[in-house]
């Protein structure tokens, strides 16, 4: 659903709401993904629907990959490749969240946290917190950079840092 006007590979960032709740995100992204998203937009078929042409990511067969049920083409193409990685159980997109939020609080900064996930807390500093700077969400995913692709344990420890 990630439409390309969402994307701002230049400044590595991304401005989409959660579709679920329409609650405002916002993150950053690794320069390794940005690179992937360019090379996915250049060889992306074209939309075989007028609306689709908007989007990040078409599948092969000029189609949006959403589908709000379980048996859209992303959720069947992750369920194909969970198979071939012998990764079972209840292991989905949703785990990909939770992992994600789970190490993403070892940043030390709920609010940026938060905000790249699209949670909405109620909370009074939420209602007088103007921003979030794009600094302390590159933090954030620098932090989850460094736990998935580990440089040493001591790069690992800096990230965590208080």
């Amino acid at each position: 659903m990630l439409p390309l006007s969402a994307v701002n590979l230049d400044a590595g960032m991304i401005d989409f709401p959660r579709p679920k709740t329409g609650i405002a995100r916002r993150c950053a992204l690794w320069p390794e993904t940005v690179q992937a998203i360019r090379e996915a937009i250049v060889a992306r078929p074209k939309s075989k629907k007028k609306e689709d042409a908007g989007l990040v990511f078409i599948t092969k067969y000029g189609q949006s990959w959403s589908k709000l049920n379980n048996a859209g083409p992303l959720t069947q193409e992750m369920r194909k490749l969970l198979k071939k990685l012998g990764i079972n159980g209840h292991r989905n997109f949703y785990t990909l969240r939770h992992t994600f939020r789970t190490v993403a609080d070892e940043a030390k900064d709920q609010p940026a946290a938060d905000y790249i996930m699209g949670h909405e807390v109620a909370h009074m500093s939420s209602v007088y917190r103007e921003t979030i700077s794009d600094a302390r969400l590159r933090a954030v995913a620098e932090c989850v950079h460094v736990w998935l692709f580990p440089r040493s344990k001591a790069a690992l420890a800096d990230a965590t840092a208080v």
